[in-house]
């Protein structure tokens, strides 16, 4: 994606089911849970770059044993931050006490972060906030081990504000109001809610508090728990949490919006963001690897009992089409296919794009994200090239020579590496032009593959602010002198703003957006702009039921065409030469090739919650009045 999106978190949640001998005598080190969380995190590095944290929990240690171990980072590096932390603080005990080194049962009592539960986070800066405060996993402490709660989640809640009321109501004062503190102290209250109500029934059978304790560990209904905690959260959300005695659980939200999978044997319960993850990291197939249903959490008991369990009433299945097109890692084998047929289905276009003339072009991909799509279609690029070949050997076959049948079968596809990021280059003068003028060689070019009769055609996996292409990446291709730019997306327009956990906040960031109103103006329709902001600013105290997306009513005066060449308009100035065309996938050819993940509301406005459709009001209605904040 050459104007990078932010903002896409990655859990990963390991629950040891042996005692830590187990490991040690099986796979050598009492260090296995730990071992298996860095390659978890590395694996989704690609989630979150701005900051990582791990929580570990021991089970059975004595009262004044350390229990609890917990590291976050926000440095450059965090992954491997926080695990040169670990390591040092592992290596210190070692050296200091070299009889630890054969003695599980040692390590475990006096070494941090030696315990059978694990929770990993990686995480993208939200809107500014990169603070070691705003890094997950976050604790709440108290003394009562049931209590201790520690939460991470890849997410967004689009009612913060209502949650945070929520609590006040309960009597809560919550230190501010970031969705993850809410969260987290609402699921808290209930935890506490919880082990007193436990505690009452058990002091009445005759048990002390000391004795209590076991029996609350083993009666806590989490289900129970997160019911209470989540019956009015409105977002996207995959939700872990850790109690302190032992207990998890990983809950995800009713339209299964944000991805969650698992695997289980009779040695490890894991949890994370994405299948190859799991696959990788504990070498399983890809059918052991399980989806968690919308709606339902996986929770494991201290016990070692696990099950799953149905806590929101699923809702229609909205599972987020960007995680298909570019988050996830692409090498998971339901999205490398998927993103193949992108670039498979796109091609007509492509081919009306260049007039058939599969000769004289040049197919290429920016940036290497977009690589899968670009061999899909390439894969439909051939298959016409190969029916050219066949209609002209039909068309000539009476005086074909062997001559003139060698040259036919000759013409092959022309691919090339087109651009090549400078990944060092940076724009280190703040004063526009200067800046603008360094921004355009942000990619390297391949010079003299490139002629002036070719059409140059360039596959990208979304296109959502256009300024990488208008300050860079077309004046770069236009120095190679084709006759005509094609930039392909693989991903439809990006119209609306994403509130479930991709930072795209602002409707007037959108090219798509700039370009709808530009059509507007041209055609003597702004008053549309008007009558939509009136719209919006009526619905502000209506039920979430009768809210409405009422945005769409600006892109529905034209067709996706005529906003496409409105953005390639918009892109280029005066000094392109070639001929610029932008071709956007369409909505059917986008289900069609992830027919398992069909939210598309960036796309279409088609929100799956109704904190959604106030968002996408609420972000007009910043637009209109000139409000440079976020819409949640």
């Amino acid at each position: 994606m050459s104007d990078a999106l932010k903002h896409e978190c990655g859990i990963a949640l390991i629950r040891l089911l042996k005692p830590l001998e187990y490991y040690k005598e099986k796979y050598g080190t009492a260090f296995y849970g730990l071992n298996k969380m860095y390659l978890m995190l590395e694996k989704q590095h690609n989630r979150g770059q701005d900051g990582a944290g791990l929580a570990s929990i021991k089970f059975d240690t004595a009262p004044g044993e350390r229990y609890i171990s917990r590291v976050r980072s926000n440095q450059a590096q965090p992954i491997q931050d926080i695990f040169a932390q670990i390591n040092d603080r592992i290596n210190e005990e070692l050296k200091l006490h070299p009889e630890y080194n054969d003695d599980v049962a040692a390590q475990k009592k006096n070494i941090p972060y030696i315990g059978e539960l694990f929770l990993g986070h990686v995480r993208y800066g939200t809107f500014g906030k990169n603070s070691i405060e705003s890094v997950h996993p976050f604790l709440r402490q108290n003394n009562w081990m049931h209590r201790n709660l520690i939460v991470a989640g890849n997410f967004n809640m689009t009612n913060v504000f209502q949650l945070f009321d929520n609590l006040v109501e309960l009597g809560q004062h919550p230190k501010e109001k970031a969705d993850t503190i809410t969260v987290m102290e609402k699921i808290g209250h209930f935890l506490d809610s919880e082990v007193r109500k436990l505690y009452k029934k058990l002091k009445k059978e005759g048990f002390s508090k000391k004795d209590a304790s076991p029996h609350i560990a083993e009666k806590l209904n989490v289900a129970k728990i997160l019911r209470k905690s989540s019956k009015d959260w409105d977002g996207g959300y995959a939700m872990a949490g850790l109690m302190g005695h032992g207990d998890s659980f990983v809950l995800r939200d009713p339209a299964g919006i944000r991805p969650a999978y698992y695997y289980q044997d009779d040695e490890v319960v894991v949890v994370a963001s994405e299948r190859p993850v799991i696959q990788t990291t504990f070498n399983v197939k890809f059918d052991e690897v399980k989806e968690l249903a919308p709606g339902h959490a996986l929770i494991t008991k201290q016990s070692g009992k696990v099950s799953i369990e149905k806590i929101i009433e699923p809702l229609e299945r909205k599972a987020c089409s960007f995680e298909r097109i570019y988050f996830s890692r692409g090498s998971d084998a339901k999205i490398y296919q998927e993103r193949k047929n992108l670039g498979r289905y796109i091609m007509p276009e492509v081919l009306k794009a260049i007039d058939y003339d599969t000769i004289n072009s040049v197919f290429s991909f920016i940036p290497n994200t977009a690589e899968t799509s670009f061999y899909g279609m390439v894969e439909a690029a051939q298959d016409e090239l190969n029916r050219q070949k066949n209609d002209t050997i039909l068309e000539e076959k009476e005086n074909l020579t062997d001559e003139r049948l060698s040259e036919i079968l000759s013409h092959r596809l022309r691919t090339e590496k087109i651009a090549i990021k400078d990944a060092k280059l940076r724009t280190f003068i703040t004063e526009d032009s200067s800046r603008d003028d360094l921004v355009a060689h942000v990619y390297d070019v391949t010079y003299g593959v490139v002629k002036p009769e070719d059409n140059l055609v360039i596959i990208d996996d979304s296109i959502v602010r256009g300024t990488t292409l208008k300050k860079s990446i077309i004046k770069m291709l236009d120095r190679l002198g084709p006759k005509k730019i094609v930039i392909v997306s693989s991903a439809p327009q990006i119209r609306y703003p994403d509130c479930y956990g991709i930072d795209m906040a602002k409707l007037e960031d959108f090219i798509a957006f700039r370009a709808a109103l530009t059509l507007l103006k041209e055609n003597n329709k702004y008053h549309i702009v008007d009558e939509v902001y009136k719209k919006c600013k009526a619905q502000i105290n209506l039920k979430d039921k009768d809210v409405q997306n009422f945005v769409k009513d600006i892109y529905a005066p034209f067709t996706a065409q005529e906003i496409s060449d409105k953005i390639a308009e918009l892109l280029c100035d005066e000094s392109i030469k070639a001929d610029v065309k932008i071709i956007y996938q369409s909505i059917e050819m986008l289900h069609k090739a992830c027919p398992e993940n069909l939210g598309d509301w960036y796309f279409t406005g088609n929100y799956p919650t109704p904190g959604g459709k106030r968002v996408v009001n609420r972000a007009f209605i910043n637009f209109y009045e000139g409000n440079n904040e976020r819409a949640y």
